[in-house]
């Protein structure tokens, strides 16, 4: 029954929203902010001009468990209800007529607007202070009354006040910037409508690096003034992809300039708000771990968003697709563009596999159906789209997607718009590819392999998910002979390396396994050798030598393994490794300096006067003041010495309330092993 009544309130919440997005258009928002540190509160006024399209009888502004001290037009107050989730105020309508309403308020969001480290030691290293957003879903209003509709598109223009010395970043352009004595005021302004959910704020001490696009939109990359030197490794191949879309899109980048910026235990990888991109600092890296963890993939998504869900949006959830399946794949014919055609089909086989996978599972949903999964809206978006385009050619693709984007920019689509627009700059039916792409659960996969194998290293891998490649075959004495023999890895890309590699591992018997092996540890492809790393458990002597220059690679995940494996099997040369590798800090949740501190604790005679400290150390990596990732390894490695003390367990109940649901719901499960 409760179900049924949430079910019931839903479908009317969701008939109300269209009911006032027809009868009532807000033009713009204007707001004025300030924050109280201390308290994690937000203060603000905000300013509403709206047109009244129908005639109604109420008008209503989403705001959540907020305090709302006042409603006001350019006359007078306004009387108004509020039930912690909307303001209703009654309408004097004038049809036709632009109208005024403010709005002042006060809120300490419990989600949307995040607080982080104001309440930590400021003389820590890793104290880092700042204020972010997310407002994805319908979480705009919990700290600006707002419109939750993703369907009401809104000019935004955010004032904020904040003590000096910190950076205040925003949608759109700054259009001034006012310094006091304790405080500055930043304006940033938009001149093109957008949903509430991509409203944008950063406050935190930043820097930035600049570039102009060719067509001369502004590139701003933000980073903490100590990762000055991750600049090129963090951002590499930015305005290289940005130029690349425009070109590939057909359509100029829709806004004013482009921000990027990276803050501290974010919930996602990143977000596409309008014009500011904000994604985890946990992709700031270096030259090393850009090897292992890169931001390129999540930089040309977040990128590809500002056309494919920034200037147009789904109507809802139904055609969701059509910004994360487009997102997806522009993203990757950006990748190519860096990358490569090789690469460009390496990508769509994995994403063949993880839709594959699912299939088999029996979870594969239809790409309009509003509860798939993101694997369908992502993976098999992307797919339908790399169909599609062959379908009817690369010229035709390319006008009906400009023209599609034209039509409807800064408006709100659904799947039909975009494939009468096919249909029409093609003339062709398209209604057989809608079916069974689009409509259908199941999931093509004759036609995705056919695709696979017009390209030389994909067919390779279809093939070889049957059939792998040293197969062995029996003669009439039963003695088992290859049926092929290959005593080197094929030169080429590297996938068909991999594959072959991965396939010797398993057949230590096989007669050209040695010298694989060996053709392997010279690769210059870092994961050729990652695989060995990965794979081998028990390291022959004669590759000891192999093993320990993979201490030395270009690798934070290489390194990583490739001295716990060495620590493993050769303990005799325990203090050497340890030695070696005593000052590598490692990714940015500290890989190799955490596993470094576990072995040193854990091996006989070594620093001895130390291990105290070392395991204080560990300890002290638990604490909220560092970022999550680093947090969630310590707490692993604490839990497999069995050495979660009370201090420990102090900070694993902290993290189960932490912001980050990934992280709380890993803490949440450790709490509960424990009882």
């Amino acid at each position: 029954m409760k179900n049924y009544v949430i079910l019931i309130l839903s479908f009317f919440s969701i008939i109300s929203y269209a009911q006032q997005t027809e009868a009532v258009d807000f033009i713009s928002i204007d707001a004025d902010v300030r924050f109280d540190t201390k308290t994690s509160s937000v203060f603000g006024q905000s300013r509403y001009i709206y047109n009244v399209l129908k005639p109604i009888d109420s008008i209503s502004i989403d705001a959540k468990n907020m305090e709302i001290l006042e409603v006001f037009n350019e006359h007078s107050k306004i009387d108004f209800t509020y039930n912690n989730k909307t303001i209703v105020f009654k309408s004097t309508y004038k049809l036709g007529e632009t109208q005024e309403l403010n709005i002042r308020y006060k809120a300490q969001p419990k989600k949307a607007l995040y607080f982080i480290d104001w309440n930590k030691d400021e003389t820590h290293p890793e104290f880092n202070p700042q204020i972010w957003t997310q407002g994805q879903g319908k979480y705009t209003s919990n700290w600006l009354p707002s419109i939750d509709d993703m369907n009401d598109k809104i000019i935004f223009d955010l004032s904020i006040s904040f003590k000096n010395g910190f950076e205040v970043i925003a949608n759109g352009k700054l259009e001034s910037k006012t310094v006091g004595e304790t405080q500055t005021k930043w304006h940033y302004t938009m001149q093109k409508p957008m949903s509430s959910y991509l409203l944008a704020l950063v406050i935190g001490k930043y820097n930035k690096s600049e570039e102009l696009s060719n067509s001369g939109v502004p590139l701003e990359y933000y980073y903490y003034p100590k990762d000055s030197l991750k600049i090129e490794s963090t951002y590499r191949y930015s305005k290289q992809m940005f130029d690349f879309l425009e070109e590939e899109i057909g359509i100029n980048y829709p806004w004013q300039n482009y921000k990027q910026v990276p803050v501290k235990d974010f919930l996602y990888s990143g977000m596409e708000n309008t014009s500011c991109t904000i994604f985890s600092d946990a992709f700031m890296v270096d030259s090393t771990e850009f090897n292992d963890n890169n931001y390129v993939n999540v930089n040309a998504h977040e990128l590809a968003h500002q056309w494919f869900g920034d200037l147009i949006t789904e109507t809802s959830g139904t055609h969701h697709w059509l910004q994360e399946g487009f997102a997806t794949y522009y993203a990757l014919l950006a990748e190519k563009n860096v990358f490569g055609e090789d690469y460009y089909y390496y990508k769509l086989f994995e994403y063949y596999q993880e839709l594959e996978a699912q299939d088999q599972a029996s979870l594969s949903t239809a790409l309009l159906n509003p509860k798939s999964s993101s694997t369908t809206f992502y993976k098999k978006g992307a797919w339908a789209l790399h169909v599609l385009r062959d379908k009817v050619g690369d010229k035709v693709f390319k006008l009906a997607v400009a023209s599609y984007l034209d039509k409807y920019k800064f408006k709100n689509v659904e799947t039909k718009n975009f494939i009468d627009e096919v249909e029409q700059i093609s003339g062709q039916e398209l209604q057989g590819f809608v079916k069974k792409w689009l409509e259908s659960s199941e999931l093509p996969k004759d036609d995705m392999e056919a695709f696979l194998n017009t390209n030389e290293n994909t067919s390779f891998l279809i093939t070889q998910l049957e059939t792998p490649y040293l197969s062995y075959r029996t003669d009439n004495s039963n003695n088992a002979i290859p049926s092929s023999v290959t005593y080197t890895l094929p030169k080429g890309y590297y996938s068909i390396q991999l594959a072959i590699l991965k396939e010797a591992l398993s057949k230590p018997d096989y007669p050209g396994y040695n010298s694989i092996l060996e053709d392997a540890f010279k690769s210059t492809n870092l994961l050729v050798r990652q695989t060995l790393v990965f794979q081998i458990e028990n390291i022959p002597l004669k590759h000891k030598e192999d093993f320990e220059d993979l201490l030395n690679d270009k690798s934070y995940l290489t390194q990583e393994a490739a001295l716990f494996k060495l620590w493993v099997n050769f303990p005799e040369y325990r203090a050497q490794y340890l030695n070696k590798m005593q000052s590598v800090i490692g990714d940015n949740g500290r890989n190799v300096r955490l596993l470094w501190i576990v072995l040193a604790i854990n091996t006989k005679d070594y620093q001895n006067n130390k291990k105290q400290d070392l395991f204080n150390e560990l300890v002290n990596y638990t604490h909220s003041v560092y970022s999550f990732n680093i947090r969630q390894n310590a707490f692993i490695y604490l839990r497999d010495l069995e050495a979660l003390n009370q201090e420990v367990i102090k900070n694993l109940n902290e993290a189960a309330t932490h912001h980050n649901w990934r992280f709380s719901s890993f803490a949440k499960k450790l709490l509960e092993q424990l009882k």
